[in-house]
């Protein structure tokens, strides 16, 4: 699977980003230890639309180290970190993701992401899964589930469930106790 990126040459800044975090992240370091062992999601393909910045590529690395077949893009282009980006391509992951990417180029991005067939997948703000319900619906029977992270995103999947349109089970990230207690709190 290709990748789209801003600039490749930008990836040595992306490594010493995500090496930085990662020091500073030991949940998440004993989960890929684990999973790499156990490699839960073996052959899973996943989609992941998140923030794309140093935090965020730790977890699609701890995803594609318990196994899945993982594709990424930004979930908000003015987020986006290009260097995170083109670090992420080079340590096997595709990105489809730039900073200051238009309307048209971030559909683009999604429609790319979701190329890789996704069984599973991580949504910040909904537009995974309105996609995925709308241009994108040939691939809804491949997909079993996903996760939801913000209120925005809860709102869109809420009404969808309610009009009886939501096609898959998908869990309230926001609502867990601990998103409430550190994420929202300390912006882990």
């Amino acid at each position: 699977m290709q990748a789209i990126v801003r600039d490749m040459k930008l990836a040595p800044e992306g490594h010493l980003k995500i090496d930085w975090a990662w020091q500073h992240m030991p949940l998440l370091n004993a989960l890929k230890s684990e999973f790499e062992k156990s490699r839960p999601f073996l052959n899973k393909r996943m989609a992941v639309s998140v923030h794309l910045e140093a935090k965020t590529a730790c977890l699609a690395l701890v995803l594609k180290a318990a196994g899945a077949d993982v594709a990424v893009t930004g979930s908000n282009p003015l987020s986006t970190q290009d260097a995170i980006a083109a670090a992420l391509v080079e340590r096997g992951i595709p990105v489809f993701a730039w900073h200051g990417a238009t309307t048209q180029e971030y559909k683009e991005h999604l429609a790319a992401t979701l190329d890789i067939q996704p069984e599973l997948f991580l949504d910040d703000g909904g537009d995974l899964t309105t996609m995925l319900h709308g241009e994108k619906r040939s691939l809804l029977s491949g997909v079993k589930g996903g996760c939801e992270e913000t209120t925005t995103g809860l709102m869109r999947m809420r009404a969808m469930a309610k009009a009886g349109k939501l096609a898959f089970p998908m869990i309230a990230v926001n609502d867990a106790d601990c998103k409430h207690l550190f994420d929202n709190r300390y912006g882990t």
